[in-house]
């Protein structure tokens, strides 16, 4: 089942716009090392999925992982082959908007190169470009994908 809210308070929203860098949610909070979007773009409930499916098969049983994106906006479709006109589309698939600098996923319990693989392949998943992040103990390290 994707992952979507359990409830709204309207079917459909407009489109928006999503535009500037992320300044909440820009650092590693949970884990060791955490996956980073490098540009702006949506993520579906399905590619939150496939990459947390990528993390927890190529990591340790002791690992812990955390998601920290949301698909809670609506993107609405109409049928193939409609014409102009006849009112909006129905819902389609739930998007998580994702700024640059945004931290999606986090890892920790594991060793550093397992961590690194799993994130790895969770950003391979997700159609943004990525790049690996390790917390902030003294001063700023980070390692590009």
């Amino acid at each position: 089942m994707p992952l979507m809210p359990k409830k709204t308070k309207y079917r459909k929203q407009q489109k928006g716009r999503n535009r500037g860098k992320a300044t909440r949610g820009n650092t590693v909070v949970n884990g060791k090392f955490g996956l980073q979007a490098c540009e702006l773009g949506h993520i579906t409930s399905n590619q939150i999925e496939a990459a947390r499916v990528a993390m927890t098969r190529s990591a340790s049983r002791d690992a812990k992982f955390w998601i920290r994106i949301f698909p809670d906006h609506p993107e609405t479709a109409k049928p193939i082959g409609t014409r102009m006109g006849k009112g909006k589309g129905n819902v389609e698939r739930w998007v998580a908007p994702v700024k640059p600098g945004r931290v999606m996923f986090e890892i920790d319990g594991c060793t550093d190169e397992v961590a690194k693989r799993a994130l790895t392949l969770a950003g391979s998943k997700l159609s943004v470009k990525t790049k690996i992040v390790k917390k902030e103990m003294d001063g700023d390290q980070d390692e590009d994908k």
